[in-house]
């Protein structure tokens, strides 16, 4: 183990993958959780210009909501070894340690493969992500998401746990994620911001930001500005304060 936190502790992707990352249109879906980011990535994937960027994990699959993950869909699932030797490659375009053993990293593959058949390349990521990339490539484009209203939020987030109890129980991280997020993605310039309120909507702004992200909008400006009312009501909300 202590060779692979040296790897990812000193890694830096290739020459290679730098250039795979600037000649490939990808664009990213950020938001705080229960903004709607993977309900409008598949919307956008049901069309033919865009594919996927699917990471790569240590991890075992595991069920959600009864289901399990399968290869390929939500992750590709990989060995340690395999994970070990694509860092060696300098096949990662980034990677990260997770609770000190499960090993997270986005491979080229995907990427040029979009970029080979002359499709976007999208997923969603949070702003630290978007970080990383923007290092690489300044063309890379952000679109962050954001909930209609407070209300709308804290009802989204309710309806994916079993009872107010294990609500209440994450509600201080939730907190503390949405503003952390909020923050960094207003105090750059390059985010586009979506009121996602209207799914259909939604999705057609963000396929427009992605073919045409140089050209911002009005209603973009609008909903930066939602965002950082959005933000002011977050953190005016103590961690106990919450109508259940």
């Amino acid at each position: 183990m202590e060779r692979i936190e040296e790897l990812i502790r000193t890694y830096e992707p290739s020459l290679e993958v730098i250039q795979i990352v600037q000649n490939t249109k990808i664009v990213f879906l950020v938001g705080i959780s229960g903004a709607g980011k993977d309900t409008v990535k598949k919307e956008l994937l049901k069309g033919s210009d865009y594919r996927e960027i699917i990471s790569h994990t240590t991890r075992a699959p595991r069920a959600n909501n009864g289901v399990m993950e399968q290869n390929g869909v939500e992750y590709h699932f990989v060995s340690q070894e395999t994970a070990e030797l694509m860092l060696e490659n300098k096949d990662f375009i980034e990677a990260k340690l997770v609770h000190g053993s499960v090993i997270y990293g986005t491979s080229m593959y995907d990427v040029k493969r979009a970029g080979d058949d002359g499709k976007i390349a999208i997923t969603d990521i949070d702003v630290q992500g978007v970080d990383e990339y923007k290092e690489l490539s300044r063309d890379v484009v952000a679109i962050f998401l954001i909930p209609p209203s407070y209300d709308e939020w804290q009802q989204r987030l309710k309806s994916r746990y079993a009872n107010a109890e294990d609500f209440l129980a994450e509600w201080p991280r939730r907190r503390k994620s949405a503003i952390a997020e909020l923050e960094r993605a207003l105090a750059l310039p390059y985010y586009h911001f979506i009121i996602n309120n209207d799914l259909q909507e939604t999705v057609r702004i963000a396929d427009e930001i992605a073919r045409k992200p140089d050209v911002f909008h009005r209603k973009d400006d609008e909903a930066r500005l939602a965002a950082r009312d959005l933000l002011d009501e977050i953190s005016a909300a103590s961690d106990i304060r919450i109508d259940l």
